[in-house]
């Protein structure tokens, strides 16, 4: 039963979509057909029909076939030149009209009075009513006497049903043409969506592979350093160094296994499956792994460790490990390293510090930029700057403990 009401409708409707695209196309065909219709309906009632309905049968044959033109031609162009158009179509309309003989052809006038309503400014409709009031009152009282106003209006209600026909449909069109812009807008609007959440999820894989293989390379670089002079002298230290190479590698690659799998999986992967590692519980395994590749590091961990959400954990994580990461790489031979986590009131105080001389370039890193992004995700401030000896580098950190993600979750990510 659905189909075969529907059925028709969408038939109608493509029947419609294919006509006015073939007038947007050509649109002097449609034109020029209309007209030339409305012409010969005009000439036909011009041969003998007009005397029905006039009031001077005795009007010249040539002037009716002049006035039936003059009502008909001009349609040609009532779409580009509505008003125009109606002027012409008046004038002959009151030659019509004054003379007695009525002629029909005189509603034609409808046609202009409708591109009126539907494509100009409100006010032009005024105008237009007194084009086309002006021959019907004079016809009428020429010639209808007391009953001039029977004439005048059935002309009246006619002109106003054209002109309320417009525009109701100059409405329809233009309340379709706001929903069509605003569907515009609304899809420009998520492409714009789209673009920042992708260049936001760009942004946050690459502060994540930064911080995995950066450090993990830095481990690796001193590991390898060290083994390479404790190879000569102490063979046994060479293959613990080479060990633990081995070790920081595969804890690497599963950091990016992990963080590629994540980035692969559906949006409705399981939550634990997109929890973030690691946490502070890996901070341990963390320093112990800076010590072997050479840098000194002092710890100070509460016991137990606070209570931060899992995102905000990773944060204090990352911070620890690319500051570390760049005391390995900038502070120079002899440097050593301290880690402070304190658990205030309402929020968790990091410091690292180290005994290393400051590059020229410190500071201005994509590492201490990742750092202050993470930092801002979670509500929290993040400093860093030499020492106030000017021996030594500083990065400090405060995370309230109640910390939410600012923007997206990243609590949920690796």
């Amino acid at each position: 039963m659905t189909t075969e009401t529907t059925a028709p409708s969408r038939w109608t409707h493509q029947l419609i979509t294919r006509v006015r695209a073939a007038d947007a196309a050509r649109p002097w065909l449609w034109d020029g057909a209309l007209t030339a219709c409305w012409t010969v309906a005009a000439l036909v009632d011009a041969s003998g029909g007009w005397r029905n309905v006039a009031r001077h049968p005795s009007v010249p044959a040539g002037l009716v076939v002049v006035l039936s033109l003059a009502l008909s031609l001009p349609l040609y162009a009532r779409r580009r030149r509505p008003t125009t158009v109606l002027a012409v179509m008046a004038a002959a309309a009151f030659v019509s009209e004054a003379s007695g003989a009525f002629l029909q052809a005189a509603y034609l006038q409808a046609l202009p009075l409708f591109h009126i309503a539907l494509t100009r400014p409100p006010r032009r409709l005024l105008w237009a009513f007194v084009l086309l009031m002006a021959p019907a009152v004079t016809g009428a009282l020429r010639f209808d006497g007391e009953t001039w106003h029977i004439h005048v209006t059935s002309a009246l209600w006619a002109y106003l049903g054209v002109a309320l026909l417009g525009i109701t449909v100059r409405s329809r069109r233009d309340h379709t043409a706001g929903l069509v812009d605003r569907a515009r807008r609304l899809e420009v609007e998520r492409d714009q969506e789209v673009r920042l959440a992708a260049a936001s999820e760009r942004a946050r894989i690459a502060r994540e592979m930064h911080d995995i293989i950066g450090h993990n390379l830095s481990v690796i670089t001193g590991l390898a350093d060290g083994g390479r002079y404790a190879a000569a002298k102490s063979p046994e230290r060479a293959s613990q160094a080479l060990d633990a190479i081995g070790t920081t590698s595969r804890q690497a690659l599963d950091e990016l296994r992990r963080l590629l799998g994540v980035l692969s999986a559906p949006d409705d992967a399981p939550s634990a499956a997109r929890a973030p590692q690691p946490t502070l519980a890996d901070l341990d395994s963390l320093l112990e792994g800076v010590r072997k590749a050479g840098l000194p590091v002092v710890s100070e961990l509460p016991a137990p460790l606070p209570p931060l959400p899992p995102g905000a954990q990773l944060t204090v994580y990352r911070v620890v490990q690319e500051s570390l990461t760049n005391t390995l790489k900038h502070a120079g031979p002899g440097a050593t390293a301290a880690v402070r986590l304190v658990a205030e009131e309402n929020a968790v105080l990091l410091t690292v510090s180290d005994t290393g001389t400051p590059s020229a370039t410190a500071g201005q890193g994509q590492g201490l930029t990742g750092m202050r992004e993470r930092a801002a995700l979670y509500d929290g401030t993040l400093d860093c700057g030499p020492l106030p000896s000017g021996a030594g580098w500083q990065v400090r950190l405060r995370i309230p403990t109640a910390s939410a993600p600012v923007s997206a979750p990243e609590d949920s990510r690796p």
